[in-house]
């Protein structure tokens, strides 16, 4: 069994050359490096145009991280980034389909079993290899990477990541008010199971509600949960971004990632400024007359 094989099967763990690190410049952000630390120009170009294009410092990193993998395996393989080919990108996806992956490895001796469900909160823990949606994106930052440096007069004539011809037809000139058609999926792409939204059972919900010590937290915890926003959104909310008179709450979305734009979690608003400004406690009257002095919830 030649090199190709063994690491189509997962039998062959490639070599962890190289790193994607931060940078002090806009530009791109991030930057690939070969083993001997020097930055991989192509990927750099790449991820450059990917910051022009005002692409999140985030979406830079990913693609960064997706490259470095890429061009680990042509460096074991021994083939260049110009004449790679469909059988370079069918190994790499035999080998994360195959492999298993260093982040899943569990550490506690308590740890759930990969791939078991949860019987208190109906989840199932990660499994112990890629997921399909990993596989896809690694496709697709290698696709890309590649239409990028073609339009530059650079790299392969063809693609080495397979199209698929019947969603090229079906999505070139439809409408974004007609529903999306259902296509095949093009060579090498997984398949990904629809998955429900996330969630946590009433009976957990209740729990965590009852856990609050005071009506403001409570409210807070409502607001969260029925704007809809992301929890990278909601981390970065101060006090003043809660307009209880408007009920309204401006996060800074990760689309835009400037400014700030409104959710509105009416029902939550309506039903708690009464007593979320309220304290948790009543203090009782001092020997004095006057209030005893407590903690007052701001």
């Amino acid at each position: 069994m030649d090199v190709r094989d063994e690491l189509t099967e997962g039998r062959r763990a490639i070599p962890r050359l190289g790193r994607a690190v931060e940078v002090n410049q806009t530009h791109p952000p991030y930057a690939t490096l070969d083993a001997a630390g020097a930055e991989v120009e192509p990927v750099t170009a790449f991820l450059r145009d990917l910051a022009l294009g005002d692409s999140s410092p985030l979406t830079c990193r990913s693609y960064g991280y997706g490259m470095l993998r890429w061009f680990r395996l042509l460096w074991l393989l021994g083939t260049g980034w110009e004449q790679a080919t469909e059988s370079e990108v069918a190994v790499l996806t035999g080998w994360l389909r195959s492999a298993a992956n260093p982040q899943r490895q569990r550490h506690r001796a308590d740890a759930p079993v990969a791939g078991t469900v949860n019987l208190r909160t109906s989840k199932s823990s990660l499994c112990a290899g890629y997921a399909p949606r990993t596989i896809n994106h690694a496709l697709t930052v290698i696709s890309g990477f590649y239409e990028f440096h073609a339009d530059q007069g650079r790299g392969p004539v063809v693609n080495p990541v397979p199209r698929s011809a019947q969603r090229r037809r079906a999505l070139g000139h439809r409408s974004p008010l007609e529903p999306t058609p259902l296509v095949g999926r093009a060579r090498l792409r997984q398949r990904v199971p629809d998955r429900p939204p996330r969630s946590i059972p009433d009976r957990l919900w209740d729990e965590l509600f009852s856990a609050m010590n005071c009506d403001r937290d409570r409210a807070l915890l409502e607001i969260y949960v029925s704007s809809g926003a992301r929890a990278e959104e909601l981390l970065g909310i101060a006090a003043g971004d809660i307009d209880w008179s408007g009920q309204r709450i401006y996060v800074i979305t990760k689309g835009t990632r400037r400014g700030r734009q409104s959710r509105s979690p009416r029902r939550a608003c309506s039903a708690w400024p009464s007593t979320s400004t309220r304290p948790a406690h009543r203090p009782e009257a001092s020997r004095s007359g006057g209030p005893a002095a407590g903690p007052s919830v701001r």
